[in-house]
Parts: C-alpha cells; structure tokens; sequence
C-alpha cells in the first residue's frame, strides 16, 4: 500500500518562499512508471495542478506558477520536496502530493494546509 504524507509549515510570511515536504512509503519514487504530482487546493476554489517530477527525475510545471516553482527528490529519504517561491495571500491552500499525472492519481496524501500572512 502506497501512502503520502505532505508535512511543512502551515503558515508562511507573504513574499517568503514556501517549503513543503512529501515521504512516500509503499513504493519508490524512481520507479519510472509513476510520476509524482503537487496539487493544490484554495479555499472555495477547486483543485490546481502545480507540477510534477518522473521517475527518471524530469520536471513539468503548470505554466502560470512555472516561475515560482521548483520540484525536487530525495531519493535517499524517498521524499518529494515543493518550493513555491514569492507568496501572497491567494497562494493560501491545502497542498496535496499524489501519484499519477494529469492523466489520473491513484494515491494521494491528506493534504496539508498552508495560509499565506503576515
């Protein structure tokens, strides 16, 4: 059984950059037939792909957060990592990393909640 657990800091001064953590358990991340996904959520609003890395490591952004967006991997901890750069209060969300591409996920974590403030 593959599990998520997104984990970081649950609030993030507007103009800082934002840090988040995924450990996947149940599976490898290089494994190259899966892709690994973060998706977010605003309050009220619906779910936004954000971007993804491969099992071979590549990376794919969703165009208007490309800039301000960075993902990476550890392999060694087995962890996905997000950066989200420049925050302002409408990047408030919960984050979510899942497996899969903007083809399907099959696993995603709980989600955690990230609010943008001074």
């Amino acid at each position: 059984q593959v599990q998520l657990q997104e984990s970081g800091p649950g609030l993030v001064k507007p103009s800082q950059t934002l840090s988040l953590t995924c450990t996947v358990s149940g599976g490898s991340i290089t494994t190259s037939y899966y892709a690994w996904s973060w998706i977010r959520q605003p309050p009220g609003k619906g779910l936004e792909w954000m971007g993804v890395i491969a099992g071979d490591g590549s990376t794919y952004y969703n165009p208007p957060l490309k800039s301000r967006t960075s993902i990476s991997r550890d392999t060694s901890k087995n962890q996905i990592s997000l950066q989200l750069t420049s925050v302002t209060p409408e990047d408030t969300a919960v984050y979510y990393c899942a497996r899969g591409d903007e083809r399907g996920y099959d696993y995603w974590g709980q989600g955690t909640l990230v609010t943008v403030s001074s």
